[in-house]
């Protein structure tokens, strides 16, 4: 397992991405909609980025949570359940490559588990 991103749900996505950009010096690495008038977007290079959604009601709880890149998402998600974790959430496959769920952590934050298909 690694971690591969923190996402952020942001109120602006376009004033993010200049913060972002401007003040920190991270370099947009991809931006895509993510069905509706949600947008997606993941910033700075390498194996852990930045990722921020936008848009109609894209900006919920905390607005942030971790991921973690896992090899079997059915065997996570058994191990999660097996030691008395609730799933928050998912888990969902917003297209044929990747799919997730969410859990807590003993704090609230939510943490996401996402396996990703080549």
């Amino acid at each position: 397992m690694s971690f591969c991103w923190c996402t952020v749900h942001v109120k602006d996505i376009d004033e993010s991405i200049k913060f972002y950009e401007d003040v920190v010096g991270l370099k947009v690495d991809k931006r895509f909609s993510g069905g509706g008038k949600t947008e997606i977007a993941f910033l700075g290079s390498g194996d852990t980025q930045l990722e921020l959604i936008g848009g109609a009601g894209a900006y919920e709880g905390n607005g942030i949570s971790i991921g973690f890149r896992v090899d079997d998402l059915d065997a996570k998600m058994a191990f999660v359940k097996a030691k008395g974790i609730a799933v928050h959430s998912g888990p969902f496959a917003p297209n044929p490559v990747t799919r997730f769920f969410f859990v807590q952590d003993p704090d609230g934050l939510l943490v996401q588990f996402v396996e990703q298909r080549n």
